[in-house]
């Protein structure tokens, strides 16, 4: 099953090998992403990974970064001597590795999972064990590992129901694969038996808890927030709704209730931050077509001021910090069936959280924080313009909803000693 696997692969990347010749012609930047997720580094790095046998710790994109970051920074803490390398898959993930693990060895994209591309990485890096991050299940290069002796963790493992059926459809395969993987760090029970009935071994199998529940938060969000009102040139006091992650069919939404909250709140600011940075222009004409007035976070950072209704996030890695300016948050992917996106970052802040109807890949966390009063999922805009009024008239409802969020962040704390405790057996 690996061989026709490979086959499958090789079919896929020939028929995008079209476009990605193209894009490496205009951009060199993007050739040099090529060369390396060909196992090819370059003699700088290929010297110091030379000198160590490095933890490599692999992240998809900017959400798992963060949650790997936390981890890396207790167990360096612990072990100074211990070098990570750490992978991506995008180029917004490897921009903010590069800023958020200062400790690396180097910061390098995840290779093509093709046995001989596999082969020569492991080859080349050596490490002494692998962390990947949430649930990501490579064939080639998890057999590779095995073959090669090389232990591989799990780490702050999920599944999403979406996943987990499309693995189930192939699990007499994939059952084989996990057997490659030493350990298991599991968020939930939920995901714990999702992995277990993919065919995991059940004494490799830990629950330990969301890593991004360690996130420390910001000593003094009250001071974080008036430094970001003078980076953006917000007025004091001016409420703030931070819209993060949203998705094509959102922001059109989004701006509807934003413009109905206006004839009550003429003051209003909204921060509208795209989960995908390349469709800036396209939500900026979205905007432009409800006579709003925006302006890009860049252009604010080399001092454009003047009037605005909407300041469009055009930067990468700088969401979670932004939550702390607003009055209130809106997790995007939810309002449209995309699953959801983290919902702890403003709850860091201290913010109230809201949310829409589709937060499948985050249904234990979601009920958890509407439980304990910490967030609200609306049903549709019409629900959203409601609560968001009722928010915006009440401060004191959004300071209960603030403290009562940081309280459920308090109580689900403590995944991260339990995980590194784990990983200390595969490190000896």
């Amino acid at each position: 099953m690996y061989s026709a696997y490979s086959l499958l692969l090789t079919l896929v990347l020939l028929a995008w090998s079209p476009s990605v010749l193209l894009r490496a012609l205009r951009s060199p930047h993007y050739r040099e992403g090529w060369r390396e997720r060909l196992g090819c580094y370059p003699e700088a790095l290929l010297s110091r990974l030379q000198a160590v046998q490095p933890v490599w710790i692999h992240a998809v994109s900017v959400g798992e970064v963060g949650a790997a970051s936390i981890l890396a920074n207790l167990w360096t803490a612990r072990r100074p001597t211990l070098s990570l390398l750490v992978s991506t898959v995008t180029g917004t993930g490897r921009e903010v590795a590069r800023r958020t693990f200062p400790q690396t060895a180097a910061v390098v994209y995840f290779p093509i999972d093709l046995p001989m591309v596999v082969h020569r990485t492991l080859a080349t890096v050596r490490p002494r064990l692998i962390l990947l991050t949430e649930t990501e299940i490579w064939p080639n290069f998890l057999h590779e590992c095995a073959a090669s002796k090389v232990p591989v963790a799990i780490i702050n493992g999920r599944i999403s129901e979406r996943s987990f059926s499309r693995y189930r459809l192939v699990r007499p395969f994939i059952r084989r694969v996990l057997q490659c993987v030493d350990l298991f760090c599991m968020q939930t029970g939920t995901d714990a038996k999702r992995i277990l009935a993919l065919g995991a071994s059940p004494e490799r199998v830990n629950v330990v808890g969301n890593l991004k529940f360690d996130a420390a938060p910001h000593a003094d969000a009250s001071s974080l927030a008036e430094q970001w009102r003078r980076e953006l040139h917000i007025e004091a006091e001016r409420p703030i709704l931070v819209a993060g992650s949203t998705h094509a069919g959102e922001e059109e939404v989004l701006l509807q209730v934003f413009s109905r909250l206006r004839g009550e709140f003429p003051d209003l600011l909204l921060i509208l931050a795209p989960r995908h940075p390349e469709r800036v222009a396209q939500v900026e004409t979205i905007v432009a077509g409800h006579s709003l007035a925006a302006v890009r976070r860049s252009a604010l950072a080399q001092g454009r001021d003047g009037a605005k209704e909407v300041i469009l996030v055009d930067t990468v890695g700088e969401l979670s910090a932004l939550y702390a300016v607003g009055s209130i948050s809106f997790v995007g992917g939810s309002l449209i069936p995309r699953g959801g996106h983290n919902l702890l970052e403003p709850a860091l802040y201290g913010r109230p959280v809201l949310f829409g109807p589709h937060m499948e890949n985050f249904i234990e966390a979601s009920a958890y924080f509407i439980e304990r009063g910490a967030a609200i999922q609306v049903s549709d805009a019409a629900d959203l313009t409601r609560q968001l009024a009722r928010l915006l008239r009440d401060p004191a409802a959004r300071e209960r909803m603030g403290q009562a969020a940081m309280a459920a962040l308090a109580a689900h704390q403590g995944a991260c000693e339990r995980t590194v405790a784990l990983l200390e057996q595969l490190v000896l």
